[in-house]
């Protein structure tokens, strides 16, 4: 448990290492001395994760002589606006952070994606580290520079690509992660498997009682692994042109899903991991993959503590809200989809090919929940 490793993401200038560590937290102070840094630090987090680490924290740092600014958001999908990034930017300019001052975005997915928006265009840019405490931020959305918020239309409409100085994680923190958000977190983890690493989805299938228990070294394991697959994507198409889209498989029918829930009724993983059995079976029914591989994605997902079920929402209402992401492409909705377990093809879905499968996803969760029952 005391060993780290490190990742490294290579996009030439804007190149920078992910840092694994059990530990890592308690000497954040000396590692940001040791990286020059200076004067004002803002610490971007929000109630739920600075109850436990902020008053360390930011003790840590004073101590250096860091002028550690505390900036503590309501916790949740809801805080992901317009308005909070003017919140962030209210304090940074009251407190007359420079070009040269620092942000810290301590936390999940949310608290990560605004930080990184609001360093991306407060004076036009300043530097920000991601120090992700969540299992969905530490695999995912803390590597590569994607920033944003969103819309009352769809998720992560307005946002940049802005690439943080480093990312540090500390699976200690972890230990603290509700239940339900650490399963959530599970999702973008067999998503990994699924797009590219076989070998990896077996290990998961095999690891999987041990992961949900937080085992310390299949946990390490795991946020290495899934963070070298992000890393190599993201080096391989750092702005989404082309193959980086193979990430978002299971976020066009999930993204759709937690719009439709106002992002209250299923947190994003929950609503991934929906999406990465619906995608393959959307997947199946165009003939790109077998049964057996939706029946493998399924049973894994499933064997995470993750819903394999929609909501019986009306077919005109999910079609409606997947027009709204981002992944739209000249009015075409543009999907991911399974082709077997490590690979995946990008290519656009027609309304009609949607609207003749999804009557029978809802017919299917009939039936399994007849079979439940007797």
């Amino acid at each position: 448990m005391t060993q780290g490793v490190t990742v490294p993401v290579s996009l030439g200038e804007r190149s920078y290492d992910i840092e694994i560590r059990p530990g890592l937290l308690e000497t954040l102070g000396a590692r940001l001395k040791s990286l020059g840094v200076k004067g004002k630090v803002g610490v971007v987090t929000d109630r739920h994760v600075a109850r436990h680490y902020a008053k360390a924290l930011l003790g840590m740092l004073r101590n250096l002589d860091l002028d550690a600014v505390p900036i503590v958001l309501a916790p949740g999908e809801q805080s992901k606006t317009l308005k909070s990034v003017e919140h962030i930017l209210d304090i940074l300019a009251r407190h007359r952070f420079e070009r040269t001052s620092l942000l810290l975005a301590l936390g999940g997915g949310v608290i990560g994606d605004l930080t990184g928006f609001a360093a991306s265009i407060y004076q036009r840019g300043i530097p920000f580290i991601q120090i992700p405490t969540t299992l969905v931020a530490q695999v995912d959305s803390s590597v590569g520079g994607k920033t944003g918020v969103d819309h009352r239309l769809g998720k992560n409409l307005i946002g940049t690509f802005y690439q943080p100085r480093a990312v540090w994680i500390d699976p200690l923190t972890l230990r603290t992660l509700p239940t339900r958000e650490w399963v959530a977190g599970l999702a973008e983890v067999i998503k990994y498997g699924i797009i590219g690493d076989a070998k990896f989805f077996a290990y998961l299938q095999r690891h999987m009682p041990a992961l949900r228990k937080r085992n310390p070294e299949v946990v390490v394991t795991v946020v290495k692994r899934s963070c070298e697959i992000k890393a190599q994507v993201v080096a391989e198409d750092e702005r989404e042109s082309d193959r980086r889209r193979i990430l978002n498989y299971g976020h066009t029918i999930g993204h759709a899903l937690e719009a439709l829930g106002g992002y209250r009724s299923l947190i994003h993983g929950e609503a991934v991991g929906i999406g990465l059995v619906l995608e393959a079976d959307l997947a199946r029914h165009q003939g790109y993959c077998d049964l057996r591989t939706v029946d493998r994605i399924r049973s894994l997902v499933c064997a995470a503590g993750l819903s394999d079920r929609t909501t019986s929402r009306s077919v005109e209402k999910v079609w409606s809200a997947m027009q709204h992401d981002k992944k739209v492409s000249q009015g075409k909705v543009v999907g991911v989809w399974p082709e077997s377990i490590g690979r995946v093809r990008i290519a656009p879905i027609e309304r009609g090919t949607f609207e003749e499968w999804y009557p029978t996803v809802l017919a299917g969760m009939k039936s399994r929940s007849r079979r439940a029952a007797r």
